[in-house]
């Protein structure tokens, strides 16, 4: 499936995307739990040296959630507020993801599926609430910025799910790689 352009696509493709990554995070093995993650150097977009274990993954998701809910609901009480932080732009957002990781470093594993669980049923939710229209019509919402909401809701859901599930699985692989003494 491409990428979601009304309603029905977005909540398909978040929902399918949402259980195929909570069937690999099943499916990891103590082994695969235990190992930090490690990726090839020359990958150059900063997540994959970031992140050090499925946690980090999945707080970081949770934290995306929570931009997308806050944003929503100040916007939609007539609050103007930008998507991203103050002292944040998409030229800079990978220091407030490395402000994410740093906030959760003691967050533990159950506390973070826990958390993730929760915002994207908030998600979801609140996906639901809107119409196609409002989705994914340009304009219906002036401070989208130009784009749909609904291309903030593919990108915080079945997009970043699928970016999880690409990490998750380059971690399992690698984890077949490494030999272990008995």
């Amino acid at each position: 499936m491409g990428r979601p352009t009304s309603k029905p696509d977005l909540i398909t493709a978040a929902e399918a995307n949402y259980e195929e990554m909570k069937a690999i995070i099943a499916s990891l093995t103590e082994k695969e739990l235990l190992t930090p993650f490690e990726f090839d150097a020359n990958k150059k977009e900063a997540h994959w040296q970031r992140d050090k274990n499925l946690r980090d993954v999945l707080v970081h998701l949770y934290e995306w959630h929570q931009l997308l809910l806050d944003w929503i609901s100040s916007n939609m009480k007539g609050e103007n507020k930008a998507f991203l932080p103050e002292t944040y732009n998409w030229k800079n957002y990978g220091k407030m993801n490395e402000f994410f990781w740093k906030k959760h470093q003691n967050t533990t594993l159950e506390d973070a599926k826990e958390m993730l669980d929760k915002s994207h049923r908030e998600v979801m939710k609140l996906a639901e609430t809107f119409t196609n229209e409002e989705l994914f019509s340009k304009g219906v919402y002036q401070w989208a910025d130009n784009n749909t909401l609904g291309t903030f809701f593919v990108s915080n859901t079945a997009s970043h799910y699928n970016w999880a599930i690409k990490k998750l699985k380059a971690h399992k692989r690698r984890c077949k790689l490494i030999v272990y003494p008995n």
